[in-house]
């Protein structure tokens, strides 16, 4: 990685216990890594992990085929939708 590409922009504080900060310092030396870069690697991991956690979504078998079963034949919109639908066309037109 040349050192253009590793070029740190932006900074985060955390404040921290003596002990929280000890406790980090001992699993970065453990790693060889500095506590910068241990905090980095593992909160970037977590991070991606949350975002996608909440990105993604799982479903049963039975919800599967029934979402795919409604893909492939949607049922005909309701009255309710038709009028929103009409509401939404007449006024996207006076735009």
């Amino acid at each position: 990685m040349s050192a253009s590409n590793n070029t740190k922009e932006s900074g985060i504080d955390l404040r921290l216990s003596q002990e929280q900060k000890k406790t980090l310092e001992k699993a970065a030396a453990l790693m060889g890594l500095s506590v910068s870069s241990y905090v980095l690697s593992h909160s970037l991991a977590a991070a991606n992990k949350d975002i996608g956690t909440h990105e993604t979504l799982v479903l049963s078998e039975q919800d599967r085929d029934l979402f795919l079963l409604l893909l492939e034949n949607p049922p005909e919109p309701c009255e309710a939708l038709k009028s929103a639908m009409q509401e939404y066309q007449d006024q996207y037109e006076k735009r």
